[in-house]
């Protein structure tokens, strides 16, 4: 299995919508890039929500999943999703490794094309995932209609 962290406003919305993908095995949402250990909702200075996706790689791939990563997102907005403002809301790719560092740069090049205005999307070093709340973690299953920002866009 392998795994991929990314960040693109609420967690909660990326987390439902990316837990059907196929390959898909698990998913934890948390925070990372930010300064502090051990963060939490109310104290994560410089942390974007975060999504880790482990997934199967004989099933799907790293390049499938940041496209749809680009597709569940609006990533031209600058630390902002919706409602959502702020630092914590940023798009992110945040890489493990030099592959999913180069990765990331593709995507973001290779999904321009369905933006009119420039992808901000960040890409920055993975330095540690640190796993959220519990009651964040599969939130929109245990608080059906809650609120969400994330939808998936048409190619």
């Amino acid at each position: 299995m392998n795994t991929l962290v990314i960040a693109g406003g609420c967690f909660w919305g990326m987390e439902e919508l990316f837990r059907d993908q196929p390959g898909i095995v698990d998913t934890e949402v948390g925070y990372a890039g930010g300064s502090n250990d051990n963060p939490t909702y109310e104290n994560h200075p410089g942390h974007a929500e975060s999504l880790k996706l482990t997934y199967d790689p004989s099933v799907t791939n790293l390049a499938e999943l940041l496209d749809y990563h680009f597709q569940i997102h609006d990533p031209t907005t600058m630390n902002r999703q919706g409602n959502d403002v702020g630092s914590s809301y940023r798009s992110t790719i945040f890489y493990a490794d030099d592959d999913q560092k180069a990765a990331a740069v593709d995507a973001i090049a290779r999904n321009q094309v369905y933006w009119e205005q420039p992808i901000v999307t960040s890409v920055e070093p993975l330095t540690t995932f640190w796993p959220a709340e519990d009651y964040h973690q599969d939130y929109l299953q245990k608080n059906i209609g809650g609120y969400t920002c994330h939808y998936e866009r048409t190619r």
